[in-house]
């Protein structure tokens, strides 16, 4: 296996002082000895919950090259036989080796933030992406003050691409990552009521957002979502941060990258696309993407866009959205068989807003259901969302009705102001949790039923699912004419 850094690489860049006898360099970078591979350097960074340290035994004997420790760490490791490198503080050594795999790089590189569709936006343009050259993004959720420096410090010199999340749950967190890693394009998915409850309103969200701008270089380009109603001022904010140009994506008549056309289907979506400013001619893009759902047809066309801006074959990368498929936790659905006949179930458990709520209540709406078969809601609370938190909730009333659902399961204690808010006609069932729900919708379902499952992370609906897997072994799908 190639090396991804050399030790006198790494040493260098995290400027650091080497213990033993290092070895030719590492294959990659940890920070947990749980997931760690033979050859790769492992850091042990010290963490709210948890010390790295305490894990640098384990990290030996799964092989690790090189530990990366704290010098003030160094004595209670004892006699621990390894090669190190010894820095003053290991995260700030990671942001070091970040900060250099950056300046190493010939990579066409896309940061991507927003309220909603973050993640989703990120796996599709690896996705795509990978139609034209070899792509290094950021695994899972990593996109935090770790996160971003360690999807850094693992990106391959010789990579085409990169595509890096960056998330904020307050002001001045997106500004020093950004920085580090300093993108060509910089795209801004949406602004919605994520994380409200330590903001006032959504224009402090959109300027914490803003802050992506100001690691863009001269020729960097500010991609936004033309469709949200706070384009005008994140284009002021772009402005102001010294960004020149500004690109838009969505089905507005100004839209830099506007949809023209769309078809959506239950296990996927055809769009028609024109790429251009509007008074310029362009040209015309008709592509069929892989996952369901209006909110992923806009993810997409920041895809196209971003892809269109490095310079990416569009006829490639559009074809390449043909198979995507939607995430575990963020619209991933499953067809399983129930002894009454089979069940679509579509998996929304990794977080939730009133935005990605509406987004998931309108794809359940368009599911179809089989014979006997019902729309079923199963809803947890979304967190975060501080003195708004009731009328948000309340406010999901009009669009659980309008998706049809019935029954209707909730859990939390935020969702007793949804279950007020809806109709007395509607069936509704509300557990405290999530745990006290799963007994409620194995017994609730039927053949033919389409459920959508969705909550915020920390309400724990992904058990839910996992139950429901083991429950019901996964059923074939129907042949299809072509």
């Amino acid at each position: 296996m190639s090396l991804l850094w050399t030790s006198d690489a790494l040493v260098e860049a995290m400027e650091g002082r080497p213990i033993g006898a290092m070895p030719a360099g590492v294959t990659g970078i940890s920070i947990d000895s749980r997931t760690l591979r033979p050859g790769e350097a492992f850091f042990a960074i010290k963490g709210e919950a948890m010390d790295g340290h305490d894990f640098a035994t384990a990290a030996i004997r799964a092989g690790a090259g090189v530990l990366v420790v704290s010098e003030d760490k160094l004595a209670a490791l004892g006699r621990l036989i390894a090669p190190m490198i010894v820095v003053p503080d290991v995260l700030a050594a990671l942001e070091k080796l970040g900060v250099a795999a950056r300046a190493r790089t010939q990579a066409r590189i896309v940061a991507v933030t927003g309220s909603v569709g973050k993640t989703s936006t990120k796996e599709a343009l690896r996705h795509a992406l990978s139609a034209v050259g070899s792509v290094h993004a950021s695994d899972k959720s990593f996109n935090n003050h770790w996160g971003v420096p360690l999807t850094l410090a693992r990106m391959p010199a010789d990579c085409d691409y990169a595509v890096f999340e960056i998330g904020m749950n307050h002001p001045g967190e997106i500004r020093p990552l950004v920085k580090m890693v300093r993108p060509h394009v910089a795209i801004v998915t949406m602004i919605a009521p994520a994380h409200l409850g330590f903001f006032r309103n959504l224009d402090e969200i959109a300027e914490a957002k803003a802050e992506i701008f100001e690691g863009l270089g001269p020729d960097g380009v500010a991609l936004l979502n033309r469709d949200d109603p706070r384009t005008r001022l994140l284009e002021k904010l772009a402005r102001q941060a010294g960004v020149k140009r500004i690109a838009t994506f969505g089905e507005n008549a100004r839209a830099t990258y506007r949809l023209l056309d769309c078809g959506l289907h239950a296990d996927h979506s055809i769009i028609a696309v024109k790429i251009g400013a509007a008074k310029a001619g362009g040209e015309e893009i008709v592509a069929r993407i892989g996952a369901p759902g209006r909110h992923i047809v806009q993810n997409a066309l920041a895809v196209l866009g971003a892809a269109h801006l490095l310079g990416a074959d569009l006829t490639r990368v559009s074809l390449a959205l043909g198979d995507l498929a939607a995430e575990p936790g963020r619209g991933r659905r499953h067809l399983l068989a129930h002894p009454q006949g089979p069940i679509v179930v579509i998996d929304e458990s990794y977080n939730a807003n009133p935005t990605s709520m509406k987004a998931a209540l309108a794809l359940l709406k368009a599911t179809p259901v089989g014979e006997g078969g019902r729309r079923v809601a199963v809803l947890g609370d979304m967190l975060e969302l501080g003195s708004h938190s009731e009328k948000l909730h309340a406010a999901l009333a009009p669009l659980v009705t309008d998706a049809g659902a019935a029954p209707v399961l909730l859990a939390g204690p935020h969702m007793a102001s949804l279950a007020k808010a809806l109709p007395g006609k509607v069936d509704v069932t509300i557990r405290e949790t999530a745990e006290e729900l799963k007994p409620v919708l194995m017994q609730a379902l039927r053949g033919g039923d389409a459920v959508v499952v969705k909550s915020s992370k920390g309400i724990g609906f992904s058990k839910l699912v996992e139950a429901l897997l083991r429950q019901f072994p996964a059923a074939a799908e129907p042949t299809r004419n072509t």
